[in-house]
């Protein structure tokens, strides 16, 4: 059955959209078409220019879903966990620095190589030098990501402090305009901005707005991934970042309306599948989660095919994903030398599959246990996974409970005042 989302969006796109082609590698197919404004998403860019780049086919639903990039957490092992769980869900990497890209170029496998099942997935990376953006983006391109994305959103002080970019570069438009402009002119797929509503005391609407306006203008970007709250570079960790400023979801739905040529994602505060499906009812273009799916992946990927893409799912029960996961892992250990990857660090993202199963506490003993011993993800599984009920490793997902709009309902009554660009003020005055 198609979700609701997908049955209400599929209706407005044109019948020649249902197979679009992109940059790249052929992956999944588009059974019966995408759900939401699947042109503005794919191509974020002129039609002819894409066919134009374009090498290998590659078809993919739009980017409704996506999964956050988060440090030491969306790495290679937790990405092909994902891709176990749902299909056609969107991955970004973890944040890989321009200049660790630049002076790694003799192994830059262990920062950029991925298997092909990960596709959809975009790199994100970060760096304020113009030089070293460009070359990292020329060095990426080989490795056929789908999307290049900027931080310009991190509020750590290691990255928007010593490190003079993340959230800092939402002070300097131009130069963020200039370096999309150069990624853009070093790789062959779309780029992308991911950012917040504001910094510090600079989180006026139409501050948000010029940011918005002066990094498309200079650049090919079409596509920004709004967190909702704004970042507080002094006194605030970043965790506490992630929960202090109050979201500002009118800032979102605000921009769709004064800028309908440009896709953006909303990211925030989002935890709930049924979020997901509200916002994208509300109009958003996509949406973004980010720890919830890490921390509750069965719960929270599980949903995604069906609910947001009107797809089918993998329909895997978790012992299954476990099975494909163990075969993947111990194909990966010592990959880059000995312990690089080790048995925790693969087995780190299957801690959070059985959250609030039966079960669960002891298995996380038993795994602390194990993982002072096991030389395998085989074996760590063969003397831990007695601890989870049998019922709960062969079960398929059941749909969850609704928890009604998320916050969303009613939220296009709120917005602040439509924005008007500098040049149109300065074209207002001089006819005035």
């Amino acid at each position: 059955m198609k979700s609701a989302v997908y049955v209400v969006y599929s209706a407005f796109i044109p019948r020649h959209l249902h197979n679009i082609t992109t940059h790249g590698k052929k992956t999944f197919d588009i059974p019966n078409g995408p759900s939401l404004r699947f042109k503005r998403f794919h191509s974020c860019m002129d039609e002819d220019l894409v066919c134009s780049r374009t090498t290998i086919d590659r078809k993919y639903f739009p980017q409704l879903f996506s999964i956050a990039p988060m440090m030491d957490w969306t790495d290679n092992h937790y990405r092909t966990l994902a891709r176990l769980i749902s299909k056609h869900a969107w991955l970004y990497t973890e944040m890989v620095v321009a200049e660790t890209i630049v002076h790694q170029s003799e192994n830059l496998d262990r920062f950029l190589a991925f298997s092909p099942v990960q596709h959809p997935v975009v790199l994100q990376i970060g760096g304020s030098n113009l030089t070293n953006l460009a070359k990292a983006a020329e060095l990426a391109n080989s490795y056929s990501y789908d999307e290049i994305n900027l931080n310009c959103g991190c509020p750590s002080g290691k990255v928007a402090g010593h490190g003079c970019f993340g959230a800092r570069l939402m002070f300097d438009p131009e130069f963020v305009g200039d370096a999309m402009s150069a990624i853009a002119s070093n790789c062959d797929v779309p780029v992308s901005v991911k950012c917040r509503i504001g910094v510090d005391d600079r989180d006026s609407y139409d501050e948000l707005c010029n940011f918005i306006h002066t990094v498309s203008s200079r650049s090919p970007t079409k596509h920004f991934i709004i967190h909702a709250r704004k970042a507080l570079l002094n006194g605030l960790s970043p965790a506490a970042n992630r929960k202090v400023p109050p979201l500002k979801y009118e800032y979102y739905f605000a921009l769709l309306r004064d800028f309908p040529e440009i896709c953006f994602t909303i990211n925030g505060g989002i935890t709930y599948i049924d979020q997901v499906t509200a916002a994208l009812r509300e109009g958003a273009n996509g949406v973004m989660v980010g720890r919830a799916a890490y921390n509750n992946p069965w719960n929270t990927l599980g949903h995604v095919d069906s609910e947001v893409y009107g797809a089918s799912s993998s329909n895997l029960s978790r012992r299954q994903i476990l099975e494909n996961y163990q075969m993947y892992g111990d194909s990966e250990l010592g990959k880059y030398g000995p312990n690089k990857p080790n048995v925790r660090q693969m087995v780190k993202p299957l801690l959070n599959l059985f959250h609030s199963e039966p079960g669960n506490g002891l298995w996380k003993r038993k795994a602390d246990t194990a993982l002072r011993h096991c030389t395998t993800i085989k074996s760590f599984l063969e003397e831990t996974l007695d601890a989870i009920p049998d019922n709960v490793l062969d079960s398929t997902l059941l749909r969850n409970p609704s928890i009604g709009e998320g916050g969303f309902a009613g939220i296009n009554s709120l917005p602040p005042p439509p924005y008007r660009s500098c040049e149109k003020q300065a074209l207002s005055i001089i006819g005035a």
